[in-house]
């Protein structure tokens, strides 16, 4: 055989072969048109070389034949079947429609670009049965709900333990419904609710800074000691007080308990306030009598030591003190009256002023009339303020007066131009409208002696 006629059947060869291949390929081109690719998966469901009647028909016997299972935590077990959610398929999703994205030419790509052969959403349920299966979940059940708890402190024996938080089984609902549809509309069977995150778990775990910085944050606060001194002893805030005060809220961020506060401050006020109780008192006459009521005294401002406490507690102070108060007594004790003060008998219609015990001033008085209920009251009172050329109105009165010294709300001590005699029983039946009425020259001295604040005591 010659050299062309080898050439000629050669070429002829490859002719014919070219022929076959691009029959093949049209063959293939032609059938790849209405059937599958190779490893296409709908929902994950294998339909490789099927044509679109036989996928739907496939998809349909998985839609009656799905079921979901919930991985729950505590290895627990949930099952939703797709007929309890009317699971069916999706006729906005169906084969055909899926079919018509590969390309129908270029169908040998797909044995090398697989992530175009995975399809989902071919299913679709009834919204209402899903609620209803949904809202049935052992899950949902409140009964079996364990809340989440943050780690925390807890204190014992001069310190505070890391109490270890809790993750309970409470699930975002939302995340799991949305977890639930996005698994029935791809045919996934396994929904692992802690893969997904789907529970709602503590903000705060006994590992974390927050807990460890708050620990050391608050057990420097029991080095913290407050010594409050009074005339017959005296009481320490240590750590094993501070302690009852110390809470903490669900950030775990430090807060004090002022209701504890103010009952151990409301107890130790006792041992400092005055006002009201009842009093030894030596009388001008030398007598010894008791006094009590009025609204002079010691008095504890609790909600503003509340504020100090807690702030020399913050700081870790070591300090001796006394509480805030609203208001002062004259002299430390019981006997807070002092050695300067006015004093008043009611009985007598007298009236002395001492200044550091030295008798300053004294003289006759009228207070108010007992017959028509105007008994001035007695009690131990402070002056409140004095001015000059007063007016002093009432409910049938009007009267002006040079000097005006009250001392119990309304009541004071003025001078009554209108009388020419004080003392004796005149308070009895023609007395004051419950002030007391004295001479000008006594109102006077007083006025230009007695200091704002001084004690008046007031007894019968």
């Amino acid at each position: 055989m010659s050299a062309i006629q080898k050439s000629d059947k050669k070429h002829g060869f490859i002719f014919y072969f070219a022929m076959f291949l691009a029959l093949l390929f049209l063959s293939a081109t032609i059938f790849f048109q209405s059937h599958f690719y190779p490893g296409t998966m709908i929902n994950g469901i294998k339909v490789s070389l099927l044509n679109t009647a036989s996928a739907d028909r496939k998809i349909s016997e998985a839609a009656s034949a799905y079921v979901l299972t919930l991985r729950e935590r505590g290895n627990g077990k949930e099952m939703i079947s797709g007929t309890e959610i009317g699971l069916i398929p999706n006729v906005d999703n169906s084969s055909t429609l899926l079919k018509s994205e590969q390309n129908k030419i270029f169908w040998a790509f797909s044995f090398w670009q697989t992530e175009a052969l995975e399809f989902g959403n071919a299913f679709t349920y009834d919204e209402l049965l899903l609620s209803d299966k949904f809202e049935t979940l052992g899950c949902m059940d409140e009964s079996r709900v364990i809340r989440p708890q943050n780690a925390t402190l807890r204190y014992g024996n001069g310190s505070y333990e890391v109490i270890k938080e809790i993750n309970g089984n409470l699930v975002n609902k939302g995340l799991l419904l949305f977890y639930i549809k996005n698994a029935a509309n791809n045919g996934k069977g396994i929904l692992d609710l802690d893969d997904k995150q789907c529970y709602i778990d503590p903000k705060l775990r006994s590992n974390s800074t927050k807990v460890a910085n708050t620990k050391a944050k608050v057990e420097s606060y029991l080095a913290s000691k407050i010594i409050y001194q009074y005339q017959d002893g005296s009481e320490t805030v240590d750590s094993e007080e501070i302690s009852q005060w110390i809470e903490f809220d669900d950030e775990l961020n430090i807060l004090f308990n002022h209701d504890k506060m103010k009952q151990f401050l409301k107890e130790l006020a006792a041992h400092y306030n005055t006002l009201g109780k009842e009093r030894e008192f030596i009388t001008a006459s030398g007598k010894k009598i008791i006094v009590g009521g009025g609204d002079f005294g010691w008095k504890v401002d609790i909600k503003g030591e509340v504020e100090e406490l807690a702030e020399a507690v913050v700081r870790c102070e070591t300090l001796y003190k006394e509480p805030k108060y609203l208001q002062k007594g004259a002299a430390r004790g019981l006997n807070d009256i002092g050695t300067t003060y006015i004093e008043i008998d009611l009985s007598r219609q007298y009236l002395w002023y001492f200044d550091e015990g030295v008798l300053v001033a004294q003289g006759a008085v009228v207070t108010g009339n007992v017959s028509s209920g105007y008994k001035t009251p007695d009690g131990i009172y402070s002056l409140k303020y004095k001015i000059k050329n007063a007016v002093l109105k009432g409910h049938n009165y009007r009267v002006g007066v040079s000097y005006w010294m009250p001392f119990n709300n309304d009541i004071g001590i003025h001078d009554a131009s209108w009388r020419s005699q004080f003392g004796r029983d005149i308070y009895l039946t023609r007395g004051s409208h419950g002030c007391v009425n004295a001479s000008f020259y006594l109102a006077k001295t007083l006025f230009e002696n007695v200091s704002v604040g001084t004690p008046v005591v007031c007894y019968y």
